[in-house]
């Protein structure tokens, strides 16, 4: 990972654009291929980023400033992520190993496989292609389809906050890229969804899905497993 203090301005061109002025804030180049550019506020939410995988290229602009320019594809359509680099305060590059994922807790775990078995509970007719489906930033909880055999992708928490919509969003931002896949409409299931998770999920176009966890425990039968 490449960890990047300096003063910058940033401007993205794609769907939309967007400008930030000329300020201090970190800049991370990850692995994965993702870029994020975050300020000293705002929590664990970057001001503006491109989602793996993505391109950078430093050169010198016509004033003889050092750039990046980051690019992407959304479908067809390019992203452009433009970093304007006046002060470099640190750059560092840092390995930081194979990360051995997140652990979920006993119950959110016990909550994917009860809704693998029965993943219809979530919505009529929606039947599993595979937990844990993999992308470039991390494994899917659920991966299924609907009656109309249009993908399906479902996160699951115990408690539905913000940054489970935000990580959903990710994911299907990504998965939309494969052609093979797209469209992947987003289901966001918990035990309980905060209303501002519940406000977000439904501004991007997410169901959401209370679950029942006892009502669920009471379908899963222990005397019909094997093991």
């Amino acid at each position: 990972m490449r960890v990047v203090i300096a003063n910058c301005q940033v401007d993205y061109a794609g769907r939309l654009t967007a400008h930030l002025p000329m300020a201090t804030r970190l800049i991370l180049v990850k692995n994965d291929g993702s870029v994020l550019v975050h300020s000293d506020g705002g929590s664990y939410k970057p001001l503006n980023w491109m989602s793996p995988p993505c391109k950078v290229v430093e050169r010198t602009n016509e004033d003889g400033v050092l750039e990046w320019v980051v690019t992407g594809k959304l479908g067809a359509a390019e992203d452009t992520l433009k970093i304007v680099l006046g002060e470099v305060l640190s750059d560092a590059t840092f390995d930081l190993g194979v990360d051995p994922g997140l652990q979920k807790d006993g119950v959110e775990r016990h909550l994917q496989e009860l809704l693998a078995e029965h993943p219809a509970t979530l919505s009529e007719g929606l039947t599993l292609v595979r937990r844990e489906y993999p992308t470039a930033i991390g494994p899917v909880d659920l991966m299924c389809r609907d009656t109309s055999g249009r993908s399906v992708a479902v996160e699951i928490k115990r408690r539905g906050e913000i940054d489970g919509v935000e990580q959903l969003t990710r994911y299907l931002e990504l998965l939309n890229r494969d052609p093979g896949l797209r469209p992947v409409r987003g289901i966001f299931a918990a035990q309980e969804i905060r209303p501002q998770a519940r406000v977000l999920a439904t501004d991007r176009g997410i169901a959401c899905a209370v679950v029942d966890y006892n009502a669920l425990r009471g379908m899963d039968d222990p005397t019909t497993r094997l093991f």
